[in-house]
């Protein structure tokens, strides 16, 4: 389980990406003057970081650690990717100050667009209060980016219907961000509302590149593991090793797919991504309401603990921080905690700082059983067994 931007302090390259002094989890509890995360804190986390509210003499029932992340960049892309056993050694292109003409140029030829309005990094939510009217009036697509690797192109529903919008992003993914200018993602971003009162709606997807190599979904599939998506992680992973996707709009959904799945009796891997955190309450630098989703999200925590069978393998971690409290609005270079339970394995056991996200991908792995090319070290033994 992703749990997207819930990031546990800064790494020490943090400078080089403009992320000094950046701790989501801590600044956040900070911010709110102190968080309540039982059953959390049950699995680990006040080992983890530290952060006001929690308690790290707590009796804990998990194995712990912090991950240190390897790739180049602070994007979902190469978060997960690394998580799933590949490294990206190359950092997929940013774009502070918009786009070349160049891109721009061949954006609106091979879709067949107007024009653009835009073509800067900027907020979500801020860009089509700035620009949504004229966009309404003009037809033209709001194209723009942040400090990821992301060309993200926002239209009203009601004026460029989805099915419109979505094969704007195929081209611009196949045709357009392609070669130096392959971006991580492509990201339709729709909205509805009149002008004052724009929202952004559910309708978010994402296109992203093939991963250059096989990751752990591949090899999992390829050796009979049925393997399981919810929220955005088929699209991070560009749909491949994956035998069933759900695609969820919130937190909540995202669990109740997590619920459903791990009950069911199928057996398999499930890769989930809970998004709320960084894209309501990190992008929009709202402390409280990172606050509150993580809160919601502690609630949740018994009722998964409590569909394991005996030899299920829970693993809890984030792909990237998101300080909401910092000068950004994007993504933060930070350490992400590693929250690991077995009804039948060990308990508090403390697995150190992982040099790699993908020491995760490769548990995963031997926990399967398959021979694998992975990156990473697994720590299996050290949270399972005797």
């Amino acid at each position: 389980m992703v749990l997207d931007g819930v990031g546990v302090g800064e790494l020490p390259d943090a400078p080089a990406y403009g992320d000094k002094g950046t701790h989501t989890l801590g600044n956040v509890a900070r911010a709110v003057g102190g968080i309540h995360l039982p059953h959390l804190e049950r699995l680990g986390l006040a080992r983890v970081s530290a952060a006001k509210g929690l308690d790290p003499r707590s009796p804990v029932d998990g194995c712990f650690g912090r991950m240190a992340e390897q790739s180049k960049g602070k994007d979902s892309t190469t978060g997960h990717w690394e998580i799933a056993g590949l490294i990206t050694k190359k950092p997929f292109p940013v774009y502070p100050h918009g786009f070349p003409a160049e891109v721009i140029n061949r954006f609106v030829e091979k879709t067949g667009c107007q024009g653009v309005l835009g073509n800067k990094s900027a907020s979500g939510t801020q860009i089509i209060a700035e620009l949504g009217s004229t966009h309404v009036q003009t037809g033209h697509p709001i194209v723009y980016t942040s400090g990821d690797s992301v060309f993200q192109i926002a239209a009203h529903e009601d004026v460029i219907p989805l099915a419109r919008l979505y094969e704007i992003c195929r081209i611009t993914r196949t045709e357009v961000a392609v070669g130096d200018h392959a971006v991580g993602r492509v990201i339709a971003r729709p909205f509805k509302g009149t002008d004052g009162a724009f929202q952004r709606t559910v309708n978010r997807k994402d296109f992203s590149l093939e991963p250059p190599q096989e990751t752990l979904l591949d090899q999992l599939q390829r050796n009979g593991i049925r393997t399981v998506s919810v929220g955005k992680v088929d699209d991070l992973f560009a749909g491949r090793g994956i035998d069933q996707a759900f695609h969820t709009t919130s937190n909540r959904e995202g669990v109740e797919a997590i619920l459903r799945e791990a009950s069911s009796g199928k057996g398999g891997f499930i890769m989930a991504n809970l998004v709320d955190f960084d894209t309501l309450y990190g992008h929009r630098q709202d402390a409280a309401g990172f606050a509150g989703a993580l809160s919601e999200f502690d609630r949740a925590v018994p009722d998964i603990l409590d569909c394991l069978r005996e030899d299920d393998l829970l693993l809890i971690m984030a792909d990237h921080g998101n300080d909401p409290t910092d000068q950004s609005t994007d993504h933060s270079r930070e350490y992400v905690p590693v929250l690991c339970f077995s009804p039948s394995g060990k308990r508090g056991v403390d697995l150190g700082v992982r040099s790699s996200f993908s020491d995760a991908g490769k548990t995963v792995a031997e926990y399967f059983g398959i021979p694998n090319s992975l990156a990473g070290e697994s720590f299996l033994s050290m949270v399972m067994g005797a």
